[in-house]
């Protein structure tokens, strides 16, 4: 049997047995980068601990996959096993290790799954009584009169995203007060809202959370670090024009506003996809679907011009592939092949 029919059995009814733990681990080695990154015991006590881990939670996160459309039960087994879970364990395990709430960064694009894999792990946490909330990079956009005045001395900032279209000074507020709140105590945290001003978006009234053990701060820039400037002499495309690279190095600059941010998070994952170009296609199939739906969505055309504008501004090549091969900044790499599904997991490596 595979992982997903021994899953499947055991929440059947059909208890565990020794011979289900040995498959299991005997799998679990053949891959031991991803055993490592995610700090996975090799042992049969280890997968026996997971399995009653798994028979607790399995449940509550089939419902919640189920809520999200996801259809596909065998895949959402070998995903909890091979890597919610794990995931969770070891943020449950890194929190236990410091005084205060963990802020676990996580950096993905378009279609990378960082909105499901923030959703299962807030639901896994909750259950272990580890209250868990997930801010947006997004949450922190200026106002839509505040980003109208930048467009006065910054023109090249018409859509909101790249840096200089957020509010670091609150980001860093309200991160610091969820690592130093009291248990009766509230914290505003701001939200936003894409929809308004025909989708140039707005910030809303903050919401009152009460203090959480883990924080997931997510986006799709989230650890980024400035590169040195001589690397915009040869761009990729759609960095073309000296116009082009002007834009890139001035973002660039930007980020260092974004550092003292990126000095809160605890741990970074990086949702990296095989090739960072899948970005634009599965950004093409999530407007197709709305149009198909009877929504608004943006032609073919409309989304390279969109894409290309943020891969002027924060090139993946550039600014995200350097995080997925240096250990002092990223924790955890997740590769996402072209269905949208983890398939391959692991630490950077430490420089020789």
């Amino acid at each position: 049997m595979d992982i997903a029919e021994i899953l499947g059995e055991w929440l059947a009814g059909h208890p565990p047995q020794i011979t289900d733990y040995e498959k299991l681990l005997a799998q679990e080695k053949q891959y031991p980068k991803q055993a490592l990154g995610l700090g996975c015991d090799l042992s049969v006590a280890g997968i026996s601990v997971r399995a009653t881990e798994f028979l607790a939670i399995a449940p509550a996160i089939i419902q919640l996959c189920e809520s999200m459309k996801f259809t596909d039960q065998d895949a959402i087994l070998r995903t909890l096993w091979e890597l919610w879970l794990p995931l969770a364990m070891q943020l449950r395990r890194a929190r236990q290790q410091q005084d205060q709430p963990l802020i676990q960064g996580i950096l993905g694009g378009q279609g990378t799954g960082k909105t499901t894999i923030s959703r299962v792990l807030r639901e896994i946490l909750a259950t272990w009584n580890y209250p868990c909330i997930a801010i947006s990079i997004d949450d922190l956009y200026k106002t839509y009169a505040e980003r109208q005045k930048l467009l006065e001395t910054q023109p090249r900032l018409i859509w909101r995203g790249p840096p200089g279209t957020h509010d670091v000074d609150t980001g860093l507020e309200v991160l610091t007060q969820l690592q130093r709140a009291n248990l009766d105590d509230k914290i505003a945290v701001p939200r936003f809202d894409k929809s308004l001003h025909n989708g140039q978006g707005d910030r809303l009234p903050s919401e009152e959370v009460d203090p959480a053990e883990i924080i997931l701060f997510e986006g799709w820039f989230v650890g980024c670090r400035p590169v040195e400037p001589e690397v915009f002499k040869n761009a990729p495309a759609p960095i073309n024009t000296s116009e082009d690279r002007q834009f890139a190095q001035e973002m660039n600059e930007a980020l260092q506003d974004y550092l003292p941010l990126w000095e809160k998070l605890d741990r970074l994952i990086v949702l990296y996809p095989e090739d960072y170009r899948l970005s634009k296609e599965w950004r093409k199939d999530a407007e197709h679907n709305m149009i198909a739906k009877g929504k608004t969505g943006m032609s073919d055309a409309e989304i390279d011009d969109f894409v290309d504008y943020f891969w002027r501004s924060l090139h993946p090549e550039l600014f995200i592939t350097p995080l997925t091969q240096n250990p002092d900044w990223t924790d955890l790499v997740i590769e996402i092949d072209a269905e949208h599904r983890p398939c391959k997991i692991y630490r950077p490596k430490t420089s020789e």
